[in-house]
């Protein structure tokens, strides 16, 4: 994939004096500026050799931030995430399952975030577990992996929990039991969307109790809530793909803005109300920070959980057991992400020779660098 011409860090960037206007908190003003001196000089950097006999390039790179909400640090770490997930998979079908916040909570959002997405966590585990321990639905304990998302296209508030649910789950006796839709469904969408409803708000009343009106819980049932429920995934790469796309995805990626003039940032977004068409939208500067940060989760915020058999507890006693059982999916082997080939030869591998602080590498640093090399007793 090529570099994109604009970035959010641009944005940020010629905005660097005026961020803690646009901001709730000082923690979304410390990642607003962490995103700013992504792989720059500011962060440092260090230098790198090919270890390639007929290349030995050198290469200059600047330090990452390594921020979850970076743009330009999410790849490696899906990567990494998703190897990580591969060994965990069963030959099973799996299905993908939306739990959507009405706008109606919005607000409470804003000002407590944390009470309000780990109750839509805590809610969106209990109906799954509960459908599934129903001997009417299933019968089985079944297992889950939850991804949050807070945003929509155009940068809005969206609070939505994308979830990874395996086609049947596991009986008293410890084996497996697959779900009873016959592969074309879950659960019946229609009753979790009642029981979504219902629990998320008995929850909000235990939290919030008196502080909020009366009318403000009436007016939650105004409106359906919205359950979404996918059809399986096309086999176990189908599903690897999906996470690839959702766990480390964030707000806005570069490649979405097209141009930063006149102190507006006009990005693409799909409209979904009429078939996903693309159209640009354009946001004065002050307007885009302040909607990218409303996306900036607290410090310490989990928000990729795992419960049931997929927990870490199951992960080490029972899916080994039942990949033997139900078979295990195979991947193509990929190269260990340790491993960082050279650009210029595609063949050798990277190794770090010298590191250099925030002020920038030192003057003609490629003549330095080799002069030390060629004298191998002189650290580098």
């Amino acid at each position: 994939m090529s570099y994109p011409d604009y970035e959010v860090a641009h944005v940020l960037e010629r905005n660097r004096e005026h961020l803690a206007h646009y901001c709730a908190n000082s923690w979304q003003v410390r990642t607003l500026h962490a995103l700013r001196k992504c792989r720059t000089a500011a962060l440092g950097g260090h230098i790198d050799r090919c270890d390639n006999a007929r290349c030995h390039k050198l290469h200059l790179s600047y330090n990452s931030c390594r921020n979850r909400h970076c743009p330009k640090c999410q790849g490696h770490k899906k990567e990494e995430w998703i190897q990580a997930r591969e060994a965990d998979l069963l030959k099973v079908s799996y299905f993908h399952v939306v739990f959507t916040l009405p706008c109606e909570l919005n607000r409470l959002c804003l000002y407590g975030p944390k009470l309000v997405y780990n109750l839509l966590f805590k809610t969106a585990w209990s109906i799954i577990g509960d459908f599934g321990t129903n001997p009417k639905f299933l019968g089985a304990k079944m297992g889950m992996i939850a991804i949050l998302h807070t945003w929509g296209q155009n940068l809005s508030l969206h609070p939505h929990l994308h979830c990874i649910v395996p086609g049947g789950g596991i009986t008293k006796s410890g084996k497996w039991k697959p779900s009873k839709g016959k592969g074309k469904y879950l659960f019946p969408v229609r009753a979790m969307s009642k029981v979504f409803r219902a629990r998320f708000v008995a929850g909000l009343r235990k939290e919030l109790g008196k502080s909020k009106s009366p009318s403000f819980y009436e007016s939650l049932f105004k409106n359906q809530w919205v359950v979404y429920c996918k059809r399986p995934f096309f086999g176990p790469s189908q599903v690897i793909e999906y996470l690839g796309r959702y766990t480390h995805k964030i707000a806005i990626n570069n490649h979405r803005i097209k141009s930063l003039e006149s102190g507006n940032v006009r990005f693409m977004v799909k409209d979904y109300r009429h078939g996903g068409k693309r159209t640009i939208l354009a946001l004065p500067d002050a307007e885009f920070i302040r909607r990218f940060s409303l996306h900036i989760l607290s410090k310490g915020f989990t928000r990729i959980r795992h419960y049931g058999i997929l927990s870490s507890y199951y992960k080490r006693t029972i899916i080994p057991g039942l990949q033997e059982e139900l078979g295990k999916p195979e991947f193509k082997a990929t190269e260990p992400l340790m491993h960082r080939r050279c650009p210029v030869c595609k063949q050798g591998n990277l190794v770090t020779i010298a590191t250099f602080p925030a002020r920038g590498p030192p003057q003609h640093w490629q003549e330095q660098i080799k002069k030390k090399l060629n004298r191998p007793n002189e650290k580098t």
